[in-house]
């Protein structure tokens, strides 16, 4: 493990953690002795997604990060929770054991779990998702949403 800020390739590592589905380690370069943050996971299989036109593009973690996070903009969620959410999408759909999966299954994944996260976020999410083609189908979404919490 190279030092981001010198170089150097000696580090010791003086902490480490369980993240989710990651080891996280902190380290001190013993060229500059600056500290520095390492996740470990585990290489898996290429799993692909079936994109809405029929492409197949690989898993993208980050991607899915990303659109969670943009979500999830300006709301009050926390960063571990939006960590949490994508590894609890990503451990489920390689619980699936299948190379590729459709991005509806994807997609319907980040509702689950946003739907229990945030409800603005999951209403922009759906947004974007769906493909609402006019204001009563956004209705119908938050109507629907509304009806499950009141249960």
């Amino acid at each position: 493990m190279r030092c981001p800020y010198c170089g150097d390739p000696r580090s010791r590592v003086v902490d480490t953690r369980g993240v989710g589905t990651a080891i996280r380690r902190r380290r001190q370069c013993k060229g500059c002795e600056q500290r520095f943050t390492t996740y470990e996971r585990v290489a898996k299989v290429n799993l692909l997604v079936i994109k809405r036109d029929g492409r197949r593009e690989e898993f993208d973690r980050q991607k899915l990060y990303e659109g969670i996070l943009k979500a999830c903009a300006k709301r009050p969620v926390a960063s571990e929770r939006i960590e949490a959410a994508v590894a609890n999408v990503e451990m489920r759909l390689y619980a699936l054991g299948q190379a590729e999966v459709p991005y509806g299954l994807v997609g319907e994944m980040v509702m689950d779990e946003l739907h229990g996260m945030d409800e603005v976020a999951y209403v922009r999410f759906a947004s974007v998702y769906r493909h609402f083609a006019d204001l009563e189908e956004m209705k119908q979404a938050v109507d629907g949403l509304l009806a499950t919490r009141s249960k």
